[in-house]
């Protein structure tokens, strides 16, 4: 029985069968989600064959120390933007061993929204060492916190299953 919603157990499922197939290894550097990502991952046995290892950068002092986003993105960016999924997910791929990496950043509510930044906002980026490089501009609105993670760890394991399926 996993911890997640079956629909995602699922696709954790496929995507570890899919990788280990290809002996493909995973990273995720993660924010709002907390390490749920790695989390759905690592609920399927075998998963070690898979993912490589998980950054929960939550601060933006983790964010640059652990995985190399620039102050000057996080200044003019925000920490919730493409720029800062995109540089959360190169620092992931080019600090571990992996083939492809999946970043999340975004608001999870139930405060810290603003006008431009709204509750449910998430940016999603993958890069993969074959310079695939995929964004995801997320509105899930305001589902309520538990919400908005689960339905980004849903996104991220679709861009996962994406970028398999395109090296197909």
């Amino acid at each position: 029985m996993s911890l997640f919603p079956a629909e995602t157990a699922r696709l954790a499922e496929q995507i570890i069968a899919l990788y280990r197939a290809r002996g493909w290894m995973v990273a995720t550097a993660e924010s709002c989600t907390g390490g749920l990502i790695a989390g759905a991952l690592t609920d399927v046995s075998g998963s070690s064959a898979v993912v490589d290892r998980g950054f929960v950068t939550y601060t933006n002092d983790a964010k640059m120390d652990l995985i190399g986003v620039t102050p000057a993105t996080l200044a003019t960016s925000g920490a919730v933007s493409r720029e800062t999924a995109l540089q959360m997910a190169h620092g992931a791929l080019y600090r571990s061993k992996a083939n492809v990496a999946v970043a999340v950043t975004g608001i999870a509510g139930p405060g810290g929204g603003t006008a431009d930044k709204p509750v449910g906002l998430v940016h999603l980026a993958l890069k993969s060492r074959s310079g695939l490089i995929l964004h995801r501009e997320m509105h899930y609105g305001e589902i309520g916190r538990d919400g908005v993670r689960l339905a980004t760890v849903q996104t991220a394991l679709e861009l996962l299953m994406e970028v398999v399926q395109t090296a197909a």
